[in-house]
């Protein structure tokens, strides 16, 4: 993949790059690819997996290998191919889905198998968790398997556990999986259907490590970085310069160097043409 330029932009997509359909509008598109094909270095960060979030960003020109899975996998998209991805251990993950088990919350579970992700299931025993999974193999084709138990499978191939319900019962299994050591979470809010995810990988995995990663990979000098949501903390960390999208939470407003115009308005795409903006990023 060839890159131009030593900085990177990199944003999240849903609530961030993505309008509420959610989709990449033809105007977002429109001034990504004008400024890529100029020269900007272009990519995103996202918790979808490579079978939504390559199709949903096929209109915009992606000049740098995005993040996947809140930085589990790094992905270039040119190639169709995983650069690098963060295993689970298998005893962390016995311990994960031991965690899930004991709170009666059910979880998806992710494995890479020769170069392909492949989401493992015992049940779907909520209308959010069906949707989830209709969704994706109805629209992304994403291959789902239903095992009897998680725990046959979770092994050194595991990279991700996710779910999605109530905040009541979704909290004490973020709290047991807070206890385990060489894993991380996420837990957040959904911007579309006011269920909170909550996520798990390892603990050398994030948006954050990925964008470290890039650096040193890619010799990009400066990083900019766009979101919304909680997840995103830790890639505004990385960043050397964050902007937060009108729409987003208190907290990554709080955080952010600059305020973007919200999602609905294209606020990405109409902070990359403001000329001031890049000026004090350059500067």
């Amino acid at each position: 993949m060839r890159l131009i330029s030593r900085t990177l932009f990199i944003s999240d997509l849903d609530g961030t790059l993505l309008s509420p359909e959610p989709a990449i509008t033809d105007y977002t598109a429109q001034v990504i690819n004008s400024l890529t094909a100029k020269g900007l270095c272009f990519t995103f960060a996202t918790a979808r997996s490579v079978y939504s979030a390559v199709p949903i960003t096929s209109a915009i020109q992606v000049s740098a290998p995005c993040l996947l899975m809140n930085g589990v996998s790094i992905y270039d998209t040119a190639a169709h191919r995983y650069i690098k991805s963060e295993f689970i251990r298998p005893s962390a993950s016995a311990r994960v889905l031991s965690a899930f088990e004991q709170n009666g919350v059910h979880c998806f579970m992710y494995r890479i198998e020769e170069e392909s992700l492949i989401c493992y299931y015992s049940a779907l025993t909520t209308n959010v968790m069906r949707s989830f999974a209709e969704e994706r193999k109805n629209n992304y084709k994403k291959p789902f398997v239903r095992l009897e138990r998680l725990s046959d499978m979770a092994d050194e191939h595991t990279v991700y556990f996710t779910t999605t319900g109530p905040y009541e019962e979704l909290y004490p299994v973020k709290c047991a999986v807070e206890e385990i050591p060489g894993v991380e979470l996420a837990f957040y809010l959904d911007v579309y259907n006011g269920a909170w995810y909550l996520e798990v990988f390892s603990g050398n995995a994030s948006k954050a490590s990925g964008i470290a990663y890039l650096r040193e990979r890619y010799g990009f000098e400066r990083v900019v970085s766009f979101g919304d949501n909680l997840n995103d903390l830790p890639m505004f960390s990385a960043s050397d310069v964050s902007v937060a999208v009108g729409n987003a939470r208190p907290e990554v407003i709080a955080a952010a160097d600059f305020i973007a115009p919200p999602n609905t308005e294209d606020g990405v795409a109409k902070w990359l043409l403001d000329d001031h903006n890049l000026y004090n990023i350059y500067k």
